[in-house]
């Protein structure tokens, strides 16, 4: 069985001799960095934001960036000339790419700080990690730790604040190359995906909310196409059991998935990496925010251009929590806890298929305007 175990015998004694045994400085012109992480989608693209601006930065440098294997599909095309590296923490071989040169002038870890000791084995001269991670050994190979901004803001925008200089310019959906698929059928018209699949049942909208918006839209001209992740087309099969539209529900890989919803022209997501995707590749998208935060997880500056709208129900009393990968941050409100502290999502109850149908007619107007002009 695949274990982490052998992937830290192979990374801690690299981490230690490259960290502890040299002196440090911080270089005044990389020519080369690595962003280590181990994040899902929705976080793994809301760090676009950072590539962007350590592009604009360092026009000529080499920008490596690791990546679960199955996210590394839609770094195919090199957005913003970034070579993604798919690293299966349990699978050991998958580290090798990150041993065969000479290291990295620089790296950055966004999120959790275990991966300052993945950024030190692969040979990282100066760390850079956000302050405040817990347990502290977590940190030790930081060179640099920075705190979170005391105002307000979106992560990817936060995220982008790791790296020094100005924010990047707003993205465009032409910065970002279409990855390679393998063929599949796409829908002939005008239709609108629905996801209804989400990294935690407590994201899930009621799938007879589902069911109605389908309707709506339908009768407005679009057809319906449903997805979901692997495992999850009971979720499809709730919101419908009649089958009356086409389900992608765990058929498309995510180069796949990129191709269905860039064409669509409505994507309806709970605040999910699908919602994310959306945004990466201009579809207007509305996204069903819960216990997730709307700010944190929003469009932010980057992609205020973005054909985008969050829908929630704000303030719910129990999306009070705050803490955002282990570091207690004051302005933060979202909620974390898991179906053994809160057996039914209220604030996803709570958002209405009226609301939702709003931001729809809302944000095709704003887009029907941008086309306009």
């Amino acid at each position: 069985m695949p274990s982490r175990v052998a992937a830290r015998a192979r990374l801690l004694p690299r981490a230690l001799v490259r960290r502890f045994a040299a002196r440090r400085s911080r270089p005044k012109k990389p020519a080369s960095m690595l962003v280590a992480h181990n994040l899902l989608l929705g976080d793994t693209l809301m760090l676009t934001p950072l590539l962007a601006k350590l592009r604009e930065r360092y026009p000529a440098a080499r920008i490596a960036m690791t990546v679960k294997p199955p996210i590394a599909l839609l770094y195919a095309g090199r957005p913003f000339g970034v070579e993604a590296i798919a690293v299966d923490l349990r699978e050991p071989r998958t580290l090798d790419p990150l041993f065969q040169d000479d290291g990295f002038d620089l790296a950055f870890v966004p999120g959790d700080n275990r991966y300052s000791w993945l950024a030190a084995a692969a040979g990282a001269r100066w760390i850079v990690a956000h302050a405040g991670d817990r347990p502290a050994y977590k940190s030790w190979p930081a060179d640099e730790l920075r705190a979170y901004p005391d105002a307000p803001g979106a992560w990817g925008d936060i995220v982008a604040g790791l790296a020094d200089g100005p924010p990047p310019r707003p993205y465009a959906p032409a910065d970002w190359p279409d990855p390679p698929h393998a063929p599949f059928d796409v829908p002939a018209g005008r239709y609108a995906v629905l996801h209804v699949g989400a990294s935690s049942p407590l994201k899930r909208w009621l799938p007879e909310n589902w069911r109605t918006l389908a309707a709506a839209l339908r009768a407005d001209g679009f057809e319906i196409v449903w997805s979901a992740g692997a495992g999850e087309e009971e979720a499809v099969a709730a919101a419908d059991p009649a089958r009356e539209h086409p389900s992608y529900a765990g058929r498309l890989d995510l180069a796949q998935l990129w191709h269905l919803v860039k064409r669509a022209s409505l994507l309806v997501s709970p605040d999910t990496g699908i919602a994310h995707l959306g945004r990466i590749v201009g579809t207007p998208t509305v996204a069903l925010f819960g216990p997730g935060s709307a700010l944190l997880c929003g469009a932010g500056e980057f992609w205020r251009n973005a054909p985008f709208r969050a829908v929630t129900v704000e303030p719910f009393p129990c999306r009070d929590q705050r803490s955002l990968f282990k570091r207690e941050i004051a302005w933060v409100r979202r909620c974390a806890r898991t179906l053994a502290q809160c057996s039914a999502p209220r604030c996803m109850h709570a958002i209405g298929v009226e609301q939702v149908w709003e931001a729809v007619r809302a944000l095709h107007a704003k887009v029907g305007r941008a086309s306009a002009s």
